[in-house]
């Protein structure tokens, strides 16, 4: 039972702080879930944020989902940590949307918004940290596939295409 409350208060600290979504709270979701409760591994970790990307849904909802069944081996577990990552955004934006309708033209408002822009920059400069000092994601094949998606997506390639040809070259790869 205990696994619970921790997994619930581990999740809804992801939600609460996890401004800028993704990549920006990669560094607090594996703080939380490799470091401080060792749920996962740092091996583990890297994988679901690579498969969050692939599939639908935000990085934090597939991660409390994953999570919340590998501590707990239990269907309740994935309900707790997803409901606990949604809870306060749920809270947020509905209080959000009440107010913001009133003073949406409110220069404070503006300023506040435009305020959190460079945190938000700052927050997925320090998950790409995370993610290159990992021992297990940086290769040379991982650099190499990585920079001729950049490029030809910098040329207006189809991201879909480079998605399915990067999961290709990474099959045959590894």
């Amino acid at each position: 039972m205990m696994v619970y409350w921790q997994l619930f208060l581990s999740f809804l600290k992801v939600g609460l702080f996890g401004f800028g979504g993704g990549y920006a709270i990669v560094a607090l979701i594996q703080h939380e879930l490799v470091e401080k409760h060792a749920w996962i591994s740092m091996g583990d970790f890297t994988n679901i944020v690579a498969i969050s990307q692939m599939t639908p849904g935000p990085l934090a909802i597939n991660s409390a989902t994953y999570v919340g069944y590998a501590a707990t081996s239990s269907v309740w577990g994935s309900v707790v940590a997803t409901a606990a990552v949604v809870l306060p955004s749920l809270v947020l934006m509905t209080i959000i949307c009440v107010f913001l309708v009133k003073f949406r033209n409110n220069k404070y408002v503006e300023y506040a918004f435009w305020g959190l822009r460079p945190t938000v920059v700052g927050l997925i400069a320090a998950a790409a940290l995370v993610l290159a000092n990992s021992s297990n994601f940086i290769d040379i094949y991982s650099f190499i596939i990585f920079a001729v998606v950049c490029i030809t997506t910098i040329k207006k390639a189809n991201p879909i295409i480079m998605l399915i040809l990067s999961g290709i070259a990474g099959y045959f790869i590894y």
